[in-house]
């Protein structure tokens, strides 16, 4: 036991280091499929009822009538399954503006990996890549509380749904929780790189 004591304390910088890799694979990975035409639509409900970015679109917020008779935003009308193509509904998320967004999304995301990656080697440019994962954190937080896409829906069937709403999440709302783990990571690193900029001014 005293042995894997000793590991896990002298290792701490390395791990450090590891949650940076780790931050730097899931922003790199996830930002680079922004430019595939599935994850652009498949961002659609978060970005439409984020009140910080619902106006990068050009009229998702719109409403038509799904086959039900019932009044719905747009871009649920012009969903595109994950593996499927419909080519009315990728006419519409061209005029509504979603890949164009979406390029621009995952540029920001990759070089937020990228600067924290480099926090590695520059403790000054790596402060900024904690922060700034901490804050899109936030705003990824935030969907829990403006995307109704993020809690199972009451679809109904051969009997009543029993869960749905708050706080039963759905496969889109367990993908948004995760991201306090990296919230709390960009404290870690951001508060790691403070810590060596302190430690190389106090000696010189």
């Amino acid at each position: 036991m005293q042995k894997l004591i000793d590991f896990l304390s002298n290792g701490h910088s390395n791990f450090v280091h590891f949650v940076r890799i780790a931050i730097f694979i899931v922003m790199a990975w996830i930002g680079g499929l922004k430019a595939f035409q599935y994850e652009a639509d498949g961002i659609v409900p978060f970005v439409t009822n984020s009140p910080f970015m619902s106006f990068f679109y050009n009229h998702s917020n719109d409403v038509g009538v799904n086959d039900k008779g019932e009044t719905v935003a747009q871009y649920k009308l012009h969903k595109n399954p994950e593996g499927k193509m419909v080519a009315e509904n990728i006419k519409w998320h061209q005029s509504n503006g979603t890949y164009i967004f979406s390029y621009g999304l995952g540029t920001v995301i990759v070089i937020i990996g990228l600067v924290t990656l480099l926090g590695i080697w520059f403790p000054k440019i790596g402060i900024w890549g904690g922060l700034l994962t901490f804050g899109m954190s936030i705003v990824t937080l935030s969907f829990l509380i403006t995307t109704p896409e993020v809690y199972v829906p009451n679809l109904g069937g051969d009997m009543p749904t029993p869960h749905f709403g708050f706080p039963y999440l759905s496969g889109a709302g367990r993908l948004v929780l995760k991201d306090v783990i990296m919230m709390a990571g960009g404290l870690i690193i951001a508060s790691d790189c403070a810590k060596r900029i302190k430690a190389i001014g106090n000696n010189m």
